[in-house]
């Protein structure tokens, strides 16, 4: 079944036309466009600003002109993120999305329904003339996945709403009201490069099949960090056997956890089963350390013809130390809220060019100083492993809960209303749009919902299908009970 036939139509063929159109973050220029054309062809009072978001007007329906003005907002962007064995050109290539039973995924690439399904329901909810409403605006943001580019240059007063409806949740039946602070940390190691002496042979390493995942919804889960499983493999190799490594690539977005790496070394032909041996060795170790959360999880070596250069050896025992030694994971769980990671890390991002070994990290907390106290961790280690240059950048303030707004009690009375039972309230570790833009738009009341998603920023992503119906009924209940200015 192609998903444009699912139910409801007017949602799935939104979300459908999404996924034809290639929107990477920062290669949003087509879907840019596709979605301004949308707007105008429908009638509706449609804008772009100077950053490239779109905002959607309509007014209210008829006896709903009193009610305050609701922004449904999602982001244009998607994570594009593939297994190895895949072919798929982000830039080029439609997504191949197909129903598997009760989900909708894609062929080995991650599915765009972070946050595709939400902009697709707030079309929807524009153009279904049986959807009451008070004056609605639809803001789709430019590149949140990278940056949150869209919502950082956001003008204050150029929305006319009084309440953000945020449609980026992934987990059906919770009100989110609340989502971690972020910051970028990157270090770098400046190196040579070196011939490869004679007699050494060439093998490449190859870590994959770990689940990855979110590095705000799933750092939680334990899952292993391709990054630094191939560390902790290289570095016994340099040290015991004089390996040299010829290059490092591992990750490749600073908010997904790294479920692949790879590397190439040379290695001293007399050493060369030892260095095997002990390749194998440690990976078993890896694996039944994580042999719960990463049971996929693979190893290749390769042999190869000897690289005409490698790193030196004495930056890349630094680095190398360096990866090993610097936090990744759950810093903290929330004391206030059950089950919220309150501080973590991600390291993210590996790479080996240009003369540079360069490593990523993104930090997230509910608490600024707690956030400002990693960092300080953070630059400890690579200050200690003699990194050439240390930055941070992109910081950004959480989104304090507010338990008792007029728009929590509508949406904890509607959800009751349509599914019979309480609504969860809680808050994100992941970072939302609303912490920027509330802070541009302080009169604000903010919340967030979403049908359920899984393993978003990864080729397993999938959107549950009947979620996907149910929250479309809980969001038009809220919109028909929006309370009057």
């Amino acid at each position: 079944m192609s998903i444009q036939n699912l139910e409801p139509q007017v949602i799935w063929k939104n979300f459908y036309a999404l996924t034809q159109i290639p929107r990477p973050s920062k290669h949003e220029e087509k879907v840019i466009e596709y979605l301004y054309n949308w707007g105008v062809s429908h009638g509706f009072e449609t804008l772009k600003d100077d950053t490239g978001n779109i905002i959607i007007r309509v007014p209210a329906t008829p006896g709903m002109e009193n009610r305050k003005g609701i922004i449904l907002q999602g982001h244009m962007d998607m994570v594009p993120q593939k297994t190895s064995d895949s072919t798929h050109n982000f830039l080029t290539d439609p997504i191949n999305a197909y129903v598997d039973g009760e989900w909708v995924t894609a062929d080995r690439t991650t599915l765009g329904a972070d946050n595709g399904i939400g902009v697709a329901m707030g079309l929807a909810a524009l153009e279904d003339p049986s959807v009451q409403h008070g004056p609605v605006e639809v803001l789709v943001t430019y590149d949140e996945e990278t940056g949150m580019t869209g919502a950082n240059c956001l003008k204050p007063g150029i929305l006319k709403g009084d309440i953000l409806l945020n449609l980026d949740s992934e987990e059906e039946g919770e009100l989110c009201v609340g989502c971690a602070g972020g910051l970028d940390a990157s270090a770098s190691f400046k190196y040579h490069k070196y011939l490869v002496p004679e007699k050494h042979n060439g093998l490449k390493i190859t870590v994959k099949g770990l689940q990855g995942g979110h590095s705000g919804m799933d750092i939680s889960l334990y899952r292993a960090n391709a990054n630094k499983v191939m560390a902790r493999i290289l570095l016994p190799l340099v040290e015991l056997f004089g390996a040299k490594v010829v290059s490092f690539t591992g990750g490749s977005l600073r908010n997904a956890i790294p479920f692949e790496a790879e590397a190439e070394i040379a290695v001293p032909q007399e050493n060369l089963g030892s260095v095997k041996k002990l390749i194998d060795s440690i990976f078993a170790e890896v694996k039944a350390e994580f042999k719960e959360s990463d049971p996929s999880a693979v190893l290749y070596v390769e042999d190869l013809p000897a690289a005409p250069k490698f790193i030196q050896g004495s930056v890349m025992l630094r680095a190398l130390k360096a990866i090993i030694a610097a936090p990744h994971g759950v810093i903290r769980m929330s004391r206030t809220m059950e089950g919220l990671t309150e501080t973590s890390i991600n390291l993210a991002i590996v790479r080996t060019e240009k003369g540079k070994i360069t490593i990523h990290s993104l930090m997230r907390s509910a608490i600024d100083s707690a956030k400002a106290d990693l960092a300080e961790k953070v630059r400890c280690v690579y200050e200690l492993a003699g990194a050439d240059d240390i930055a941070f950048k992109g910081g950004y303030s959480g989104w304090t809960p507010k338990l008792d707004t007029p728009i929590n009690k509508v949406c904890m009375e509607q959800y009751e209303k349509v599914y019979g039972k309480p609504m969860k309230v809680m808050a994100t570790h992941g970072g939302l749009e609303c912490a920027i833009m509330g802070a541009k738009y302080p009169a604000w009341e903010m919340v967030s919902i979403g049908p359920t998603i899984k393993y978003p920023h990864s080729p397993d992503e999938k959107v549950n299908i009947a979620s996907v119906a149910r929250t479309w009924e809980y969001l038009k209940a809220i919109l028909a009970n929006v309370p009057a200015k």
